[in-house]
This record gives structure tokens, sequence and C-alpha cells, in this order.
């Protein structure tokens, strides 16, 4: 049996993938450099179409200078169901002050008390998503 043919699984639109995101705060962001993939927790706004993110120099910055065709996944998990978002796309930093100003009126702040003044934008390439009906293991045999 196909996955895509299990009816507890639902393939969304790209309109649902959107609310799912718009929903959502926190996911992963996986990049790879000379062939070696890395994954980092980021959190995220989705505005206008794009994923907005903060960071500070450091790795996850340095590998998307070198890289910067980048996967991002987000998933939300509620009694009944859950979902998941995968967005493939291109990660740019913010560098007009138009940009980034209009970035700074987002609700977008750092999780953990640090400073994070760069912005990143993913500009989404392919997106799909899935939502999930939570319940229990049919039958193996």
């Amino acid at each position: 049996m196909d996955i895509d043919d299990v009816k507890e699984i639902r393939i969304l639109t790209e309109t649902e993938c959107w609310d799912a995101l718009l929903s959502a705060s926190l996911g992963r962001l996986a990049v790879s450099v000379g062939g070696i993939p890395d994954i980092f927790p980021v959190n995220f706004v989705a505005a206008d179409r794009r994923l907005l993110f903060r960071t500070a120099e450091g790795t996850k910055l340095l590998e998307l200078t070198v890289n910067n065709r980048v996967a991002f996944e987000t998933d939300g998990l509620g009694k009944d169901e859950a979902w998941s978002i995968v967005v493939k796309g291109t990660a740019s930093i913010l560098e007009k002050q138009s940009e980034i100003d209009a970035a700074d009126q987002l609700p977008l702040h750092p999780l953990i008390p640090t400073l994070k003044y760069i912005y990143v934008e993913i500009a989404p390439t392919e997106m799909h998503g899935r939502r999930f009906e939570l319940g229990p293991e049919p039958d193996r045999y």
C-alpha cells in the first residue's frame, strides 16, 4: 500500500501549507556544504509568501553564504491530528535598510536571550505538506 493511499494522510494545497506556516514559529533549517548536511532549529515568521528568521554570525550564516539552497521543515501536533510542511528554496541575507526596517515590524524575536541582528529570507521554490489523522496503529498481521 502506498502512503498516499492511506485515508488518514492528506496532501495539503499550497494555500493550506501557507496557512500552516502562518500558525507556526519554530522549524528546522537544512543546509549542505561540501556534501555534508547540517540542520539548525530556528524560530521564524511567514510573511508575504516567504519565510524570515534572525541569526547572528556563526556556522549557520557561514554555511548559507557558501550554499544558499536550503530546505526548511516545520510541523504541528494536536490531539487528533498533526501536520508537516517542507519548503525548499533559496536563502538570502536582507541588506537593504528598507527591507530590514520592514522585517523589524514583524513578530520575530529570539527565543533565547541573544542578540541576532541579521535577517535571512527564504524564498520558496518548492513546497509540500501533509496532514495526518492520529489514531492507534492498525493490525499489522
